[in-house]
C-alpha cells in the first residue's frame, strides 16, 4: 500500500470574495497532490514519456466538502490510488484542516501514447501494481454528467495564454473557474458554499478555441455544458451549493 500525504496552504490567489477556497483553487490542490504522489511512484509525466511513450490526462474530477477552506488555513490531503483496470486508474482523496477531515475527493485518470493519443492498458504499468491505496480505497465510480432537459444560454468562452498548461491544453483547473463563471458565482453571497463539484473532460481545447456554454438546474444541483461549434462536447460539470449552517450533501 502506498499512500502520499502534503499540506498547502490556501492563499490570497485561491480566495473569493468571502475567504473561501474557489472551486478552482481546490481541483488546483488536488491537482498538486496528484503530481506529486506519482512522482513518488516514479509514474512522473517524463517517466512515463521516458518509459511508455504515454502521458496522463485527467478524464473526471469530484470532490465534496463539508465546509468551505478559508483563507490561511492548511488543507492537508492524504491520497492514494486503486491501482490500473483496463485503461483507467482511479485516484481518491481525503482532506483535512487541523487534523479534521472536511471533504473528500475522486479523479479517474487515462494514459495516452504521445504520438497516436490511443489509450494505453494499466495492466502494462509496473509502477501501479501492488502500490494503491488498499482498504483506504473509495468505491465511488464517476459516471457521465447527465444534463437536464432544459438547457440556457450561457455565452461563450474563448481560450488564450492564460488558460494553457504544459501539454498545450486548457488547464484541467481552469475549467472550475469557467463553470463558475457561467453560472454567476459572484451572486452567490457569503451564506453559500460550493459543497461538491464535477467536472468531465469530454475533449481537449486549445488556444484559439471557443465554446458556446448552456446551463441548467435540476434537484438541487446546477450544471453546465461546453460544446465547440460543431456540437461537440468539450466538457460538462455538475455543481452544488450549500448553506453554511448545514452539511454537505
Amino acid at each position: 500500500m502506498t499512500v502520499y500525504e502534503r499540506e498547502y496552504r490556501v492563499d490570497s490567489r485561491e480566495t473569493d470574495p468571502w475567504y473561501n477556497c474557489r472551486p478552482s483553487g481546490v481541483l488546483g490542490f488536488l491537482q498538486e497532490a496528484a503530481t506529486a504522489a506519482a512522482c513518488a511512484l516514479h509514474a512522473s509525466r517524463d517517466e512515463m514519456l521516458d518509459k511508455y511513450n504515454a502521458f496522463w490526462m485527467l478524464a473526471r474530477v469530484w470532490y465534496r466538502l463539508d465546509e468551505p477552506l478559508k483563507w490561511g488555513e492548511r488543507l492537508r490531503i492524504r491520497t492514494w490510488h486503486r491501482g490500473g483496470r483496463g485503461a483507467s486508474s482511479y485516484r481518491d482523496f481525503d482532506l483535512f484542516v487541523n487534523d479534521a477531515p472536511v471533504g473528500e475527493a475522486v479523479s479517474l485518470w487515462v494514459l495516452a501514447n504521445a504520438q497516436t493519443h490511443k489509450l494505453v492498458r494499466m495492466a502494462g504499468i509496473e509502477e501501479f501494481q501492488g502500490t494503491d491505496g488498499g482498504a483506504l480505497c473509495k468505491t465511488r465510480l464517476l459516471n457521465k454528467v447527465r444534463m437536464p432537459p432544459d438547457m440556457t444560454c450561457a455565452g461563450t468562452r474563448s481560450f488564450r495564454y492564460s488558460d494553457l498548461d504544459v501539454n498545450g491544453h486548457v488547464n484541467n483547473v481552469r475549467y472550475a473557474d469557467i463553470v463558475c463563471d457561467a453560472l454567476h458565482l459572484e451572486r452567490m453571497g457569503a451564506e453559500r458554499f460550493v459543497s461538491s463539484l464535477q467536472v468531465g473532460y469530454q475533449a481537449e481545447c486549445r488556444v484559439g478555441e471557443t465554446v458556446d456554454l448552456t446551463t441548467g438546474s435540476d434537484g438541487g444541483a446546477q450544471y453546465v455544458h461546453g460544446a465547440d461549434g460543431a456540437g461537440k462536447t468539450r466538457f460538462d460539470a455538475m455543481l452544488t451549493l450549500s448553506d453554511l449552517a448545514g452539511k454537505a450533501p
